[in-house]
Parts: C-alpha cells; sequence; structure tokens
C-alpha cells in the first residue's frame, strides 16, 4: 500500500511540474548548446566520456543549464546525484549526505554527485565537513554560481575544482529549445494540434535573452492561456507573434556581479575602439539594470586620460564637467550627459602615450632605479644644509652645477638634465593635438641636446 501512495504523490508531483522542468535534457545528446565546454575534444566532454568528473564549478547567467548539466553529468556517469543549495543546507545535512555516500560506496560501488546552487553563499563550517572527503574522492562536488566565482567563491573551494564557463544560449539555440518542446510527446506539447509561427519563436529568443528557461516559461504560459481563452483543449492552436509577446514579461537586463564587470569592460573597449553605438547601448544596458550613473561617469573620466590623452587634451576637461553635471542632475536626465561624453570620446583621437610613460616610471621605481635629485634641482628653504655654509653653498664653493632659470633661456630651453640619467618616459603619438607635442617635443630634446655639447665641448 505505501508503495502505491509514494507512486501516487510521485504521479501528482509530475503533473503540476512545468514544461521547463519537464524538458530538461536527460542525456549529452539532448543538451543544447555548451559547444565551448562539451563539443568533442573539449575539457569537460573528456572528463565525462572517461568518467573521471572531479569536483567542479560551473558558473554563468540564470537559465543557461548549470542544473541541468550536473544531472545530465550525474546520469551519463551513473553516479546518485543529491541537490542543495548552499545558502540553506547545514552541516548536520552535510554529513548525512557523505555518510549515505559513504555506504553507497561500499556496498555497491556507486559514486555520489552532490550539487551545490549558489556555492558562493557556503561558509567555513559547511567547507571543513565536506572538502576533506571531496579531495579523497568519497563524493564529488559540482557546484553553480551565476556570479563570478574568482571573486565570489571560497579560495578552498577554488583550489579543489575545476570552472567551467555555462554561456547563455544563442537565438537559433533557443529556437531549437522551444521547437523542441513543441514537437515532444511524452514531455512537451507533441500531442496537441499546435503552430507556432516564426515571428513567434523570433519574439521567445530575442526576449528571453539566452534563458532557455524563460523560453519555455513563455511558451506554456502561451499554450495554456489559449487553451482556456477558447474553452477547450481539442482543436489547433495557432500562436503567433502577439500572443508571443503577452506571453512573455518584459526583458530584464541579466546583471550580477558579473555582468556589471563585463557591462563595463563592453563599454570602456567600445570608446577605445571609436564604437559610440556599442558605449551607448552598453550604457543603456547598464543604466537600465539600475547601475548608478556616477560609477559610469567616473570610469569614462578615467578613460579620458588613459585611452585619449593627450590626443585630445580637452576631453579630460569635458569628462570632469560631465561627472560633475551627473553628480548634480541625476537620473533620469544624466543619460543624456553620459551619452554626449560617451560618444564624444568614443570619436575622439586615441593615445595612451602618457599613461605609458607614468606606468613606465613607476615601474622603475618600483624596480629600485631610484634617481637621487640632482644637487642643482633641491630646494635649498628645505634643505637641512641649507643655508650659510651648507650643502649649497659648498656646491658653489666647488664650482658645482647651479640652476638655471628657464624663462632666462633661449626658447625657454636649458642644457640642464632634470633627471640625471638617460630615460625616455614620454613617447607622443602622430594623432590629433598630439601631432603637435611631439613636434614640440623634439624641438626641446634637440635644442637641450646642442647645448649639453656646446657645454661638453
Amino acid at each position: 500500500m505505501s508503495d502505491l501512495w509514494a507512486g501516487r504523490r510521485a504521479e501528482a508531483r509530475e503533473r503540476v511540474e512545468p514544461l521547463a522542468v519537464r524538458m530538461r535534457p536527460r542525456t549529452l545528446g539532448e543538451v543544447v548548446g555548451q559547444g565551448q565546454i562539451l563539443g568533442e575534444g573539449k575539457l569537460l566532454r573528456r572528463m565525462i566520456d572517461a568518467d573521471a568528473v572531479m569536483s567542479l564549478i560551473l558558473h554563468g547567467p540564470p537559465g543557461t543549464g548549470k542544473t541541468t548539466l550536473a544531472e545530465v553529468i550525474a546520469n551519463h556517469t551513473k553516479r546518485r546525484f543529491v541537490r542543495e543549495n548552499a545558502a540553506s543546507v547545514g552541516v548536520k545535512r552535510i554529513r548525512e549526505i557523505i555518510d549515505d555516500a559513504d555506504r553507497r560506496l561500499g556496498e555497491s560501488g556507486r559514486r555520489t554527485i552532490l550539487f551545490l546552487d549558489e556555492i558562493h553563499r557556503f561558509t567555513k563550517s559547511q567547507q571543513d565537513v565536506l572538502l576533506g572527503d571531496v579531495e579523497r574522492g568519497l563524493i564529488t562536488l559540482i557546484g553553480a554560481t551565476t556570479e563570478n566565482p574568482l571573486f565570489a567563491v571560497n579560495s578552498a573551494l577554488i583550489s579543489r575544482s575545476t570552472l567551467f564557463r555555462v554561456e547563455t544560449l544563442s537565438e537559433a539555440e533557443i529556437v531549437e529549445v522551444v521547437r523542441r518542446a513543441v514537437a515532444d510527446d511524452e514531455r512537451g506539447f507533441g500531442t496537441l494540434d499546435l503552430t507556432v509561427s516564426d515571428e513567434a519563436l523570433k519574439t521567445w529568443a530575442v526576449k528571453s535573452e539566452g534563458d532557455a528557461r524563460r523560453a519555455l516559461n513563455a511558451l506554456e504560459v502561451a499554450v495554456l492561456s489559449s487553451q482556456q481563452l477558447r474553452g477547450d483543449t481539442a482543436g489547433p492552436l495557432i500562436i503567433d507573434k502577439k500572443v508571443a509577446e503577452d506571453s512573455i514579461q518584459a526583458k530584464v537586463a541579466v546583471y550580477g556581479d558579473d555582468g556589471h564587470y563585463d557591462a563595463i569592460s563592453a563599454m570602456i573597449k567600445s570608446v577605445r575602439g571609436n564604437d559610440p553605438d556599442a558605449a551607448v547601448y552598453w550604457i543603456a544596458r547598464m543604466l537600465d539594470a539600475g547601475e548608478d550613473p556616477r560609477f559610469i561617469a567616473r570610469r569614462l573620466a578615467i578613460l579620458a586620460s588613459e585611452d585619449v590623452g593627450n590626443a585630445d587634451p580637452r576631453a579630460v576637461v569635458i569628462a570632469a564637467s560631465c561627472w560633475e553635471l551627473v553628480e548634480r542632475i541625476g537620473m533620469p536626465e544624466a543619460r543624456l550627459t553620459l551619452s554626449q561624453l560617451a560618444t564624444y570620446l568614443s570619436l575622439a583621437p586615441k593615445s595612451n602615450a602618457s599613461c605609458a610613460a607614468i606606468d613606465a616610471a613607476l615601474k622603475d621605481v618600483a624596480e629600485g632605479r631610484v634617481t637621487p635629485v640632482p644637487m642643482f634641482l633641491r630646494d635649498p628653504n628645505s634643505s637641512p644644509t641649507a643655508g650659510e655654509g651648507g650643502e649649497g653653498e659648498r656646491m658653489r664653493d666647488k664650482g658645482g652645477e647651479k640652476y638655471e632659470y628657464s624663462h632666462n633661456a633661449d626658447d625657454g630651453v636649458t642644457g640642464q638634465d632634470y633627471l640625471g640619467v638617460p630615460r625616455t618616459y614620454y613617447e607622443p603619438k602622430d594623432v590629433g593635438a598630439e601631432r603637435a607635442l611631439g613636434a614640440r617635443l623634439r624641438e626641446i630634446r634637440e635644442l637641450r641636446s646642442r647645448l649639453r655639447k656646446g657645454r661638453e665641448g
């Protein structure tokens, strides 16, 4: 009798499972996308085929199939699958899982996979209980997170795991997932007289933003709501673009901590690459996700010096003004200022020469190439040996080099060496305003060189 009731409970649970759950791939052949890790010859595929799966961390946006992939790995390797959430699983439960895994391994030789969702929330006390048995191979740990594991996951887990990035699905892959659900007789809607237009498929593919779960949920809503409106479940059902649009919620930005870094990186590289269209798109993505406009303004101000530099000296001034305006006016009007700045910087001539100069100088200082300040450049008023009888006096008595006031020299250039060692840090590029600066710098260097040679002669 207990088996009968257990079977009925299982059937009841299956009846209420959403389409996205029912359509989860059961084998590697059913997995759509992720060719970068599951393609022939790729590392994860080799690990699965060889039944050599050790601890893994799968990271990527929601709806990309991290849980599904873990289940497929368990099915393919014939290991028992235990699913828990790292935020809620306690030490007692972990000990139970380990004891059960130990018992099964001893009795049948069958290994256990522990799948931990939100693994970035795993605490040290939880690790202390689990990681020893993970290292010994008693249990296989597969973690999933939407965060960047290098920032969010504990170092103890990182050091014991292989990291795999799970990517969002392409529009074509989303269409394939939906078509499978429409045609599947067992788990999908294959038993219905259902027609889904190409425009409807395209709508879901775009609005789901690579999230297969959202696309399947939209299909299910469209089918069930259309049946309800019609009043029965028999006869043909047609899902067109209008029904598809009504069945899916407004597009939202996938923007966890990882998305924060990825979006700002994309914006900066778009501006650096002279693409104003891409730059404003990534800014729009960030603003839509609730990013602080002051953060975007700050990054653009840094870019004005780092990537535009002296090729357009106005850029840093404009960036400073825009940052101040963003601080004062806030959203939604700040979007206008950010767009103006991003498009200006995108089209400005680019030079990183001033950035390269300071970085090279800092490298020399850090590596110990510290040059003492030449005596004639030191401040005579602040030196402990200043004044009558001090070091400056002794230098003059010995005929040491005296500071030459540049405004008294022809063209404002003296033959004095202000560094003391031969170093060249600033090399202007032949672009924008820096072209003129480069010409002036070459003129100064040539004149200084002639003056030095004249002194030596």
